[in-house]
C-alpha cells in the first residue's frame, strides 16, 4: 500500500454516492478510512431540508459502505455542520490526519453546478493534501451522466 491512501477520507453526499465511492475503491490498497457526511447549512435563511432527515441520509449513506467493505475496513463515520462543504472536507481531512480526500465526482450538468457550486472543484483546487479523483466505473460503463436534463 502506498502512503498516500493510508488515511483517507472519503466524503459521500448519499447512499448512492457511498456505493459508487465504495464500488470506485474496489481494487485500490488503502488503510483507515474517515467516511463523511457534510449537512450543509444555509447560514440563516431556512435548511435545504431538516437536520434529522439529513442525519438519516448520513446514516443510510455509512450503512452502504459499512456494507461493501465489512469488516475488513478500519472505518470510521462522522457527520459535520457547516456552511460550506469543502471547508468542512478539509477540516475533518486536517482532524483525522488525512493522507487523501477520496472522491467520485457525481453527475450533473455543467449547468447545475455552475447554480450550486461545484464542491468537486473546491476539493480539487482549493486543498492543502493530495485528492485522489476515482471514476464512477458504472457511470463511465454506460451513462456519462451530467445531460442538460438535469
Amino acid at each position: 500500500m502506498s502512503d498516500l491512501l493510508d488515511r483517507v477520507v472519503l466524503p459521500v453526499a448519499s447512499d448512492d454516492d457511498a456505493e459508487a465511492t465504495a464500488r470506485a475503491l474496489d481494487g485500490h490498497e488503502f488503510g483507515s478510512v474517515l467516511a463523511l457526511h457534510v449537512v450543509e447549512k444555509a447560514g440563516g435563511a431556512p435548511d435545504k431540508a431538516g437536520v434529522e432527515q439529513r442525519e438519516e441520509a448520513a446514516e443510510e449513506a455509512f450503512a452502504v459502505l459499512k456494507a461493501h467493505f465489512g469488516d475488513d475496513v478500519d472505518l470510521e463515520t462522522e457527520i459535520r455542520y457547516d456552511t460550506d462543504v469543502a471547508d468542512a472536507v478539509f477540516a475533518a481531512a486536517d482532524d483525522y490526519g488525512a493522507t487523501a480526500i477520496v472522491i467520485t465526482p457525481r453527475g450533473g450538468s455543467r449547468w447545475v453546478q455552475l447554480l450550486t457550486g461545484d464542491v468537486a472543484l473546491s476539493l480539487v483546487t482549493e486543498t492543502d493534501r493530495p485528492v485522489v479523483v476515482l471514476p464512477d466505473i458504472e457511470r463511465t460503463a454506460g451513462d456519462e451522466g451530467g445531460g442538460d436534463g438535469e
